[in-house]
């Protein structure tokens, strides 16, 4: 039987096909989940259209700034519409101006700041809140953050500051919701060849750094991830909530 068979779920955060976003959605679709997907303006509106259509012309896509209020009512009330409840939610939603991504963390201006933590980590609570009164019968809230949450990557900066707030965010969403039996995750993976991270400075010697030093001598690859969302959102992870997962090939327990 699949994992997922009669499960509804809501992904935020796919720009095209080497997201990780659509790897973990292709894994909940292959599961036996049924889908609708958002997109970030006109300049992905194609790209989701064209991947998310592949799980059928009936699939709800439609418009979310996950920085306007009025866009995440109404994209849950379409999802409603669609489906009835929800029981899945994936974020890996994250944005930070390019120039505050180079150079100096202490040169973060306010505004950068401001956005980075707006975007990618404010979301979180403001999606959940809005999914919550949708599962009735429980649910799974998967996030996405990085190994730049604890630790300092260089040119990672504000944005790993926003992951640091992300995770905090997910404890305490996951104290929340818990009685209503709705579980809250973060999957903390190693670096992937995704837009979002090739807007990173040094990305590419990043992930041969990865491959050096991890103990499995190499990088996640996108299915891992899927593998690991399916996980999270089916009953095999029923008492885990509030955790970063770390699917790194084993990098997060290095030292040296």
């Amino acid at each position: 039987m699949s994992l997922l068979a009669g499960k509804f779920g809501i992904v935020f955060g796919v720009a095209n096909k080497r997201s990780i976003a659509w790897a973990i959605a292709q894994a909940w679709s292959n599961a036996g989940a049924k889908l609708a997907f958002t997109y970030q303006g006109e300049r992905l509106k194609e790209n989701v259209e064209e991947l998310a259509g592949t799980f059928g012309a009936d699939t709800l896509i439609t418009p979310c700034d996950v920085t306007q209020d009025e866009d995440i009512t109404r994209v849950f009330a379409e999802a409603g519409a669609k489906f009835g409840r929800l029981h899945l939610l994936l974020h890996s939603v994250a944005f930070a101006p390019k120039d505050a991504l180079e150079g100096e963390f202490v040169n973060t201006s306010r505004e950068a700041f401001r956005v980075a933590h707006d975007v990618s980590a404010y979301s979180l609570v403001a999606l959940s809140r809005a999914a919550a009164p949708l599962m009735t019968e429980g649910g799974s809230i998967v996030a996405m953050s990085y190994y730049g949450a604890e630790k300092v990557v260089p040119h990672y900066n504000v944005m790993g500051v926003a992951k640091a707030s992300l995770e905090a965010s997910t404890r305490y969403l996951a104290y929340d919701l818990g009685p209503k039996r709705i579980r809250v995750n973060c999957i903390s993976a190693g670096p992937v060849n995704t837009l979002a991270a090739r807007g990173i400075s040094g990305f590419t010697s990043m992930l041969k750094h990865y491959e050096a030093h991890a103990p499995l001598k190499r990088n996640v690859t996108p299915d891992e991830l899927g593998a690991t969302g399916v996980f999270l959102a089916s009953d095999g992870a029923a008492a885990i909530t509030g955790q970063v997962l770390y699917v790194d090939c084993g990098y997060q327990i290095m030292g040296m």
